[in-house]
């Protein structure tokens, strides 16, 4: 697969035809891979704003994914629902999409699913209807789409194909820092000291089978990201280079998108690391601006807030 694909063979959206008009009890989800955000429209006001565990696949069991649906729709209410649309990482065809709607469809009999990538989520919640979205969370990813109808991505191939400044990538390049000082006869600094204590080993080398062991993951990894952000705070030179090379890998996945759509912008940057690490949104802006582009924005609110927008538009 190829980044420069049409995203309706990367994106597409599943649908389960409605048995109630549009309108109504609308259900926005956004499924990452550390958590499942879901808000509860009705009358397109948000009633219930709620989150459980992740119900990603690709990163979770399809058991542990359920439960974590089952938990949040316990919270979040179903029953009368006329719509569910749902944005999660990791839908790159037809059958992903389906996989996940079927999980859905039990928690809300009769309503529409629809099933997208979460970055169409991303774009809609930046108040743009076209433009650029660029998502910095446990994975990374960009997709967009211009005037014409056209659809780009870039990225999202995943942790062990790509993931570039994500907060996976950054907990990985921490446990390489650390296990490089090691090689070099070097003592720990201030954030392998960290990444130690968090990890609860002594030494370096026991980094290496504690990353290759089946009790950590994606999202384990991803968490030590923060300890990357702690670091670069404290002055850590080699932890704000490595927030810097972030900012500009997700420059870069923009940048591509962008010259496949032939648009100037807008480029909006989410996720968890995109709407809350400055340092890293500072990289990226620096290096777009360079490259002549100038709406850049991060995003404001919940990704999962532009839902109403899609909804909107698929009427």
């Amino acid at each position: 697969m190829t980044n420069t694909e049409n995203s309706s063979a990367l994106t597409p959206a599943h649908q389960v035809p409605a048995s109630t008009p549009l309108g109504g009890v609308i259900i926005g989800l956004d499924i990452g891979g550390t958590k499942t955000h879901g808000v509860r429209f009705e009358d397109d006001v948000p009633v219930a704003d709620e989150s459980a565990g992740s119900s990603n696949v690709q990163n979770v069991s399809r058991d542990e994914a359920a439960a974590n649906l089952a938990d949040l729709f316990s919270r979040i209410g179903g029953g009368q629902v006329s719509q569910v649309y749902a944005g999660s990482g990791g839908i790159d065809t037809e059958d992903d999409a389906a996989a996940l709607a079927s999980l859905i469809q039990p928690h809300v009999p009769g309503a529409r699913v629809t099933v997208v990538h979460d970055s169409r989520l991303l774009l809609a919640a930046g108040h743009a209807s076209t433009g650029v979205a660029v998502i910095a969370g446990t994975g990374s990813a960009a997709w967009g789409r211009n005037a014409d109808g056209g659809e780009a991505r870039a990225g999202g191939w995943g942790y062990l194909l790509g993931d570039e400044g994500s907060g996976y990538w950054l907990g990985r390049e921490a446990v390489r820092h650390s296990l490089g000082r090691m090689n070099r006869g070097l003592p720990a600094d201030e954030l392998t000291t960290a990444l130690l204590q968090s990890c609860g080993v002594g030494d370096p080398n026991r980094l290496i089978a504690l990353f290759h062991s089946p009790k950590t993951g994606r999202r384990f990894w991803a968490q030590q990201a923060r300890y990357v952000v702690e670091a670069a705070a404290a002055g850590h030179p080699e932890s704000q280079a490595l927030l810097d090379q972030a900012g500009e890998d997700l420059a870069g996945l923009a940048l591509q998108v962008l010259q496949q759509l032939g648009i100037k912008g807008p480029v909006i940057l989410g996720g968890g690391l995109g709407m809350n690490v400055a340092p890293l949104q500072h990289s990226f802006r620096r290096h777009l601006m360079d490259a002549g582009v100038t709406d850049i924005r991060v995003l404001d609110q919940e990704p999962v807030f532009g839902v109403l927008q899609l909804v909107a538009e698929q009427a």
